[in-house]
């Protein structure tokens, strides 16, 4: 382990970040509508949310670099609402990288420690170690143009560590990038966060990247926080029928509602949550890992494959019903020659609670896409 990481571990790194009833209404709209959230001491927690949900909202409060109208934002206890950004100590790494292009990378990383008044060769060893930290250490004396997308990132997370930060804040830093280097930054992101154990708040519309980065993922939804729980805990128990369809893929199957749970092709299926009355027409959420799919071999088949796509171990096959309803099912690679575009198959769910929703709240058949 690394001497920053060690000097990070002997000051009992590991902040408490808590937004308790927090509100901010620009005009008309509520950006935030009564937040409440904790951020445990060294974790990495990730907002996630469409456009507009507020999440950047919220990570711009705890920044300083916004107000807010209502509430409280606390840290180790200590309400900062109103603290300006340059005294609340807090590491932020923007999207678009925000180097100084005149100043080589050492440089760039030293200047935060330039402005707190460290002294030259001490601000210079600490950037030369930190580039070492995110894989740069060959790179000190270049230029940000000289840098690849990657590169410059990695630059810009150094920056906002080498300044000791209570929090770390994380503003889509990777959206500008391409796949390739979105996944290798990603890892490092989270290796060096581990590493050092600071608290960090990550923004991001990408489900990938929360599921994949986070401890905790919260979910927001027009100001609000829908559920804030680990990523397998959100993916396989989702609370709302909105976080269910937003992470992942979710495919919303017509049903019936009969005593004992809902009707979903010749099976019935216990329900989670709120539970409509019987007779009620429901769309029953299920993930495509969720449906079982089989050869009609000769009997009337529930559906028919239009297309398989291949994604390494598991098949994504996309089938359709009679009336028009698309169903997607994820099968073993392995069985996927066993269900050719064209092939009657015969479907069934596994047997663990849904959420289901009225059939007048659902507008579509499929969520389309990969989780």
């Amino acid at each position: 382990m690394s001497s920053i990481a060690l000097e990070s571990l002997e000051t009992g790194a590991g902040t408490t970040v808590e937004f308790a009833d927090v509100h901010r209404v620009f005009g008309s709209t509520h950006a935030l509508d009564g937040l409440d959230l904790k951020v445990r001491p060294g974790e990495l927690l990730a907002l996630l949310g469409p456009s507009g949900c507020g999440k950047t909202t919220a990570l711009r409060l705890l920044a300083g670099f916004d107000q807010p109208d209502a509430g409280s934002v606390l840290v180790d206890g200590e309400d900062v609402s109103r603290l300006p950004a340059n005294k609340r100590d807090m590491g932020m790494v923007f999207q678009s990288y925000s180097l100084f292009p005149t100043m080589s990378a050492v440089d760039n990383v030293a200047f935060g420690l330039r402005l707190r008044g460290r002294g030259a060769g001490d601000r210079r060893k600490r950037a030369a170690e930190l580039l070492d930290l995110v894989g740069l250490s060959e790179h000190l004396k270049k230029f940000p143009h000289q840098m690849s997308g990657g590169q410059q990132q990695r630059v810009a997370l150094a920056r906002a560590l080498a300044i000791s930060p209570r929090v770390l804040l994380l503003d889509e830093p990777l959206s500008a990038l391409d796949a390739k280097v979105r996944a290798q930054l990603r890892d490092e992101i989270r290796r060096i966060q581990l590493e050092l154990g600071v608290t960090t708040v990550f923004v991001t519309h990408d489900q990938e990247e929360a599921l994949s980065m986070a401890d905790r993922v919260g979910v927001m939804r027009d100001g609000r926080l829908e559920q804030c729980a680990a990523p397998s805990e959100l993916y396989q128990r989702p609370e709302t029928p909105f976080v269910a369809e937003f992470v992942g893929t979710m495919n919303r199957l017509p049903g019936s509602m009969v005593p004992g749970g809902v009707r979903l092709f010749t099976q019935v299926v216990a329900v989670d949550g709120v539970v409509p009355p019987a007779g009620s027409d429901v769309r029953a959420l299920l993930r495509p890992e969720a449906v079982l799919v089989e050869p009609a071999d000769g009997q009337p088949g529930h559906a028919m494959v239009t297309t398989a796509t291949f994604f390494g171990a598991v098949t994504r096959l996309r089938m359709t019903q009679p009336d028009g309803q698309e169903i997607l099912a994820d099968v073993g690679s392995h069985r996927a020659a066993d269900f050719p575009a064209g092939a009657q198959v015969l479907i069934s769910v596994l047997d663990r609670p849904v959420l289901v929703r009225p059939e007048s709240e659902s507008t579509a058949a499929t969520v389309p896409g990969r989780a």
